[in-house]
């Protein structure tokens, strides 16, 4: 399956913070796991993507899983065209990024995890966590051994000892406990994915754990409520240095989020950081 589209890069997409299980393979080749799915992509050309799957699978789960149907490229040429200047340069050099249609429940635990560690060590939790509780599969495309993300019966009956013994740090309690409220159904995530944005962050903040920012993430990355500006040390520096706090996210009202996925971006290339 090909797939053209001038603001679709899988490095930018893999290195912007969203998603913690698209991982490089070999030059310009991505292997992900997501929805318990394993899939091999390929940045062909600028333009051009090459997914191993098939028909079915591209339009059940990855046409939108890449959020295929917005049109990022009218944003990026609004800000091109725009007076702000770090905003122009971070939106034609993060131009490739896209909000992912990600899971869920996979989201709420993945950023109660993020909380105080860098990406790469975000992404060595989770695949522990998948490794430990999730369920073993074989691609039968690629022959690649993979981990699914546990669900939440399995994390909400899990040990915090045994969590403990993955190097999660004190967010064992907060990830069993999160678990428990989906799985008692206090968390509805088709609710949270249809209410207003700034309901979904007052819901997710009452789970012990999660605070402004990481529920702003989930909002953003996992409910795709677009209009999510999450503030996390990367970007209290963006609006510390460029903007002297003066920066005002409603100008971009309905998507302050892919915004802030560039500035994200294009603060940490500026800084030196690439993963």
């Amino acid at each position: 399956m090909r797939i053209h589209n001038n603001n679709l890069n899988l490095r930018q997409i893999a290195e912007s913070g969203q998603c913690f299980r698209m991982n490089p393979i070999a030059e310009n080749s991505y292997g992900l796991v997501a929805f318990d799915s394993y899939i091999e992509l390929e940045q062909v050309e600028e333009d051009l993507i090459e997914i191993n799957c098939s028909d079915n699978d591209y339009i059940s789960i990855w046409k939108e899983y890449f959020d295929l149907d917005y049109d990022y490229g009218s944003i990026v040429d609004s800000l091109k065209e725009g007076s702000d200047e770090f905003l122009r340069e971070a939106a034609i050099y993060g131009s490739g990024i896209r909000i992912l249609r990600q899971e869920p429940f996979e989201m709420l635990i993945s950023f109660i995890i993020s909380q105080n560690k860098n990406i790469p060590s975000i992404k060595a939790c989770i695949e522990r966590i998948c490794q430990g509780y999730g369920k073993k599969l074989i691609d039968d495309k690629t022959g690649k051994t993979y981990y699914t993300f546990p669900t939440a019966e399995k994390l909400a009956n899990a040990k915090q000892d045994d969590l403990r013994a993955l190097k999660l740090g004190y967010r064992d309690e907060y990830i069993i406990g999160a678990a428990r409220r989906v799985l008692n159904g206090e968390i509805d995530f088709d609710y949270l994915k249809t209410c207003s944005h700034e309901e979904a962050v007052e819901t997710l903040k009452k789970i012990r754990g999660i605070g402004d920012k990481v529920a702003n993430c989930i909002s953003l990355f996992g409910l795709h409520h677009i209009e999510a500006f999450p503030i996390d040390i990367w970007m209290k520096r963006v609006l510390s240095d460029i903007y002297d706090n003066k920066f005002d996210p409603g100008r971009y009202q309905g998507y302050a989020g892919i915004v802030q996925q560039y500035m994200f971006y294009y603060i940490r290339y500026i800084n030196g950081v690439k993963s």
